[in-house]
């Protein structure tokens, strides 16, 4: 008699299928609990920039323009007006100081020159003529107190003879007292002669410094009336390269009209514009460099303009030690103008991503994963290769940095 064999429920098949499926809905589960609030972005490697950021030295700058300028320019300006009668040389010439560059006439003032030197010799001839006349007065009075001196001495003596004779009833009295009233008189000539002679020397004296102080001022005016005529010709007030003369021969020029100028090839300095942005940062003596055929200058500010004009202002840069050879006026450079000093920081490569996150935060690529992981950051200065790291980043990270535009705000990036 065969025996009915009893069909088993958990064989070991059963129990395997099933544990496997148990540990396959796990996994789900927790990958599931684990991802459960990431957004995650698939994105092509190939389109990625990532940087390391690294420990360096860190310096503050900024790039600006700048233009090379004479360090000295000299304008010529017309100190008489004229027309043009001669030019000596052209524009764009090299000249040197004292040399002439161009001939004015001014009938005008040759006229005026004219009748103030007649003035002075119709002038010198009146003072010579009262100097004679009042040296003739002089000669005159003099000659009268010598007479009055003749006449006292006279009277003196017949005036003692008299009183002598008087005595002696040879003479009345009154021929005698008639003696006397001359004697007085004569005596009172002679003390108003005295006091003409000395009023009126005092008063030639001021009367010569008068006329001589006339004399000189008619002479300084005709001095500055000729050194008018002179400047007629104008000549280079320094040595250099002659520029925007542009004056041809028969034109006018007006007084203070400018007819060129004059620059001092021997030293440049550049002359740049800076964003207004930064006008609160910038100062005299700040230094900058740049590139020039290889080599590196050094240059420092001199002089600030502080007008802004279209977001920029102007400052003056002159060169701390050898000036380039070949550099020319008018020539455009590139000057690396120092915000900061050099020092040690944390240096991450500037990119698109800051436009993006304002420096917020960054995507670092996960070395476990190999994925691109949301990080708060906080960034400091920067310059035009390097943000500063100030907090969220360590040496040897690698952070995405190029732009996220594209990306939205996926807490993760799976690179493939």
């Amino acid at each position: 008699m065969d025996k009915k064999i009893e069909k088993k429920t958990w064989t070991p098949l059963r129990i395997g299928i099933i544990a496997a499926v148990v540990l396959g809905l796990g996994f789900v589960g927790r990958s599931f609990y684990k991802n459960a609030g990431v957004s995650k972005l698939n994105v092509n490697t190939d389109r990625l920039t990532v940087a390391t950021v690294e420990k360096n030295k860190f310096q503050e700058f900024i790039p600006v323009t700048g233009v090379v300028l004479p360090l000295r320019t000299v304008r010529m300006d017309a100190i008489e007006g004229g027309k043009v009668e001669e030019k000596f040389v052209e524009d764009g010439a090299i000249v040197e100081k004292g040399q002439q560059i161009l001939r004015l006439s001014n009938p005008d003032l040759m006229v005026n020159y004219l009748n103030q030197e007649a003035n002075i010799i119709s002038q010198i001839n009146q003072i010579r003529n009262t100097s004679l006349l009042m040296e003739q007065q002089s000669l005159s009075m003099k000659e009268q107190a010598l007479q009055v001196d003749n006449l006292i001495n006279t009277t003196e003596k017949r005036l003692k003879r008299n009183r002598e004779l008087f005595k002696t009833n040879v003479i009345s009295a009154v021929e005698l007292e008639e003696m006397e009233d001359e004697a007085i008189y004569l005596a009172a000539r002679r003390k108003m002669l005295k006091a003409t002679l000395k009023k009126d020397s005092a008063y030639q004296v001021l009367q010569q410094q008068q006329m001589t102080s006339s004399l000189d001022l008619m002479q300084r005016n005709l001095g500055i009336t000729k050194q008018s005529l002179d400047q007629l010709i104008v000549k280079a007030p320094i040595s250099g390269q002659l520029s925007g003369l542009t004056k041809e021969l028969g034109e006018s020029v007006a007084r203070s009209e400018n007819i060129g100028q004059i620059d001092d090839l021997s030293a440049f300095k550049i002359r740049v514009r800076i964003d207004e942005f930064y006008i609160s940062r910038i100062a005299v003596e700040q230094q900058g460099t740049f590139t020039l055929a290889g080599e590196n200058y050094t240059l420092k500010i001199s002089k600030i303009y502080p007008q802004v004009s279209n977001g920029s202002f102007e400052a003056d840069m002159v060169f701390i030690g050898e000036l380039p050879k070949n550099i020319k006026r008018g020539q455009s450079v590139t000057v690396k103008l120092e915000l900061s000093a050099e020092e040690e920081a944390i240096l991450l490569a500037r990119g698109g991503f800051y436009q993006s996150t304002g420096g917020n935060w960054v995507y670092i690529v996960d070395p476990s994963t190999g994925n691109g992981i949301k990080q708060t950051v906080r960034l400091g200065r920067q310059n035009p290769n390097y943000y500063e790291v100030l907090e969220g980043l360590k040496p040897g990270d690698k952070v995405i940095t190029n732009s996220y535009d594209n990306y939205g705000d996926k807490d993760v990036l799976v690179l493939k």
